[in-house]
């Protein structure tokens, strides 16, 4: 009863628009025409832009998946927001994202989000995994990076079954990730 199929179908009109979307593109980043990371969090109410974008890349490298995109990362640590009206929120973010600064300045001369390579960004956050900051983020996105019903369908997660009636028959027995022996 599975809805989802994993091949990736690339027909003809599907290659053309998306050629037709890289050339403008490719046109604008030529020209110098960027949008940074920190300026998607311009409207940020209680954090600076520079911690929000923080907060999302820090997202991306402690559950990193390559088939999900930035607005989903975005949307998992956009209520930090608000949540830093408390002034004990806004410490413990304000604390730890100048804590990864201090670290990624310290390894790689830089701040957290232009170090460029994921892996080192890796390292940086191992190093401050025993932290109350970390903790405090990685146990938040557990719930608000899988509980976004746009990323279910992305991991093959049809949503919950009991108002249809529960798994049994509606994919219990769905193994076609399985090699036929």
């Amino acid at each position: 009863m599975r809805k989802i199929d994993p091949r990736v179908k690339v027909t003809r009109r599907r290659f053309l628009q998306s050629s037709a979307a890289a050339g403008p593109a490719a046109a604008l980043a030529a020209g110098g025409a960027t949008l940074g990371a920190e300026s998607a969090w311009a409207q940020a109410a209680f954090l600076t832009p520079h911690e929000m974008a923080t907060l999302t890349l820090m997202a991306r490298d402690t559950y990193p998946h390559d088939r999900l995109g930035d607005v989903y990362y975005r949307n998992a640590v956009a209520h930090w927001d608000s949540d830093a009206a408390k002034a004990e929120t806004r410490t413990l973010i304000s604390s730890g994202v100048a804590m990864l600064d201090a670290e990624a300045n310290a390894r790689y001369g830089t701040d957290y989000i232009h170090v460029a390579s994921e892996s080192d960004r890796v390292t940086i956050l191992q190093a401050i995994e025993p932290g109350p900051f970390f903790k405090a983020v990685r146990a938040d996105l557990v719930v608000s990076l899988y509980n976004q019903k746009e990323v279910w369908p992305k991991f093959g997660y049809e949503g919950a079954s009991a108002q249809y009636g529960g798994y049994l028959h509606r994919g219990f027995n769905d193994i076609d990730w399985l090699p036929v022996a």
